[in-house]
């Protein structure tokens, strides 16, 4: 079988087809001018790339979130209170709530939030010494049970709008206290405190994770000022998104 290429077309990629010559019916020798083969195939490729770059981009566009998204998230809340009457030790508990998001821009966005969060805390041997009139057993360890309102900004890495890096206040009313071995009715721990709040946020197309540091700024030390006690927490969490 005999194959023959229009003229341009022999040119253009450096083979001579008229030099191929015909076997079986297949080709079998052709004449190769490989130098301008190479750069005429590098002119094609730099003539497509600005079409493939424009084709991704478009892709990427068509990316977008809503404006008004929410959802639930439920997850580990590592926590300790940082202070020299408390162990350095984090104890792990729980945290669960839900989320809205207001992404009012390609870049930017708001997520209030409203969370349940318990930590806990355990004492030192320190706390018999200053506070010596407190406890009555070697048992001294603290619940505390917080509703939890963050305000985050959020920030898209990249393009694809799946990634956010969030920073924000955050308030926290303690709703119950509990100490072991506790010989009075006066509460230890304040009402309420202010944090700050940082992480990342990974958004799937129905489900979401992401892990977060949260510093207390109040000291929550309700005794009195000898000594200044601030929450401290690595938060991780898992949740739907709708």
């Amino acid at each position: 079988m005999q194959l023959w290429f229009p003229v341009s077309i022999n040119r253009f990629f450096g083979f001579d087809a008229g030099k191929c010559l015909p076997f079986y019916g297949k080709i079998n020798h052709c004449t190769f001018h490989e130098p301008q083969m190479k750069r005429n195939l590098a002119i094609t490729f730099l003539f497509c790339l600005p079409v493939l770059l424009n084709a991704q981009k478009s892709s990427l566009d068509e990316e977008r979130e809503n404006f008004f998204r929410g959802g639930f998230k439920a997850g580990l809340n590592m926590g300790k209170v940082k202070g020299a009457s408390f162990t350095s030790g984090f104890q792990y508990n729980y945290q669960a709530g839900a989320f809205l998001q207001f992404n009012f821009s390609s870049r930017f966005g708001i997520q209030p939030e409203v969370s349940f969060v318990q930590q806990s805390a355990e004492f030192s041997d320190e706390v018999t010494i200053i506070y010596d009139d407190l406890f009555n057993g070697s048992q001294r360890k603290a619940k505390l049970n917080y509703l939890e309102i963050p305000v985050l900004l959020n920030i898209n890495i990249g393009p694809s709008k799946r990634i956010k890096a969030q920073i924000g206040p955050a308030f926290g009313d303690l709703l119950k206290q509990t100490v072991d071995s506790l010989v009075t009715n006066t509460d230890l721990y304040k009402k309420t405190e202010w944090s700050m709040i940082g992480g990342i946020w990974i958004q799937l197309p129905l489900i979401h994770l992401g892990a977060r540091f949260k510093q207390g700024l109040t000291n929550i030390n309700a005794i009195d000022n000898r000594q200044s006690w601030k929450n401290q927490s690595f938060q991780f969490f898992l949740g739907l998104t709708f």
